[in-house]
């Protein structure tokens, strides 16, 4: 009996023995797979980080390059802004410097016209000295307008009065010129004041 007891005992312990075996692979086999898992997952983690790292880099050189073309043009737009005034001083500038010459001619003229018993001497020199101012306004752009004839035009003339018009085709026209109008290149500098035909 002790033998059989044995025997069962020796069975028992060998049913024993492979039922912890397989369970012993399967926990191996488990800590493996979950090893690997956690393996990828840190390596998963790790490229995120390095990508997450390179998009922060490269947001970061946008900013500087952002800020970098915002100052620049800034002191672009203020550069322009001081171009513009000097431009426009030294236009003016340049226009009153072309100028001196006529009120030189008109000082000599004056000079010349108080000793001048001949009116008619003096009419030619005033005569020259305009005709060079007109010549000067017209190299600068500016042309003086036809106006006395013409149909009224209120983006070219202010009427000042209306009158009788003196025959039936000058209704509606200017009759009379009191101030002329000029015009720098395609704008109206002043406008010209009229009478009209009604």
């Amino acid at each position: 009996m002790s033998d059989k007891k044995h025997h069962n005992n020796k069975k028992q312990e060998s049913a024993d023995v492979q039922e912890q075996t397989p369970d012993v692979e399967i926990n191996d086999v488990l800590d493996n797979d979950s090893q690997a898992a956690e393996d990828e997952q840190l390596a998963e983690n790790a490229d995120l980080q390095n990508q997450l790292d390179a998009a922060r880099a490269e947001i970061e050189k946008e900013k500087k390059e952002y800020l970098f073309l915002m100052a620049d043009f800034d002191n672009y737009r203020k550069r322009v802004a001081r171009e513009k005034a000097d431009l426009i001083k030294n236009a003016s500038e340049r226009v009153l410097a072309d100028l001196l010459p006529i009120v030189d001619d008109f000082e000599r003229g004056l000079a010349a016209s108080k000793n001048s018993e001949d009116a008619e001497a003096t009419r030619k020199g005033m005569e020259i000295i305009y005709n060079k101012l007109v010549k000067f306004l017209e190299s600068k752009g500016v042309k003086v307008m036809e106006s006395t004839g013409a149909d009224f035009n209120p983006d070219f003339h202010e009427a000042i009065a209306t009158i009788p018009a003196p025959s039936d085709d000058l209704k509606g026209k200017v009759v009379d010129t009191t101030q002329k109008g000029y015009m720098l290149n395609d704008k109206v500098l002043r406008y010209a004041k009229v009478a009209v035909g009604e």
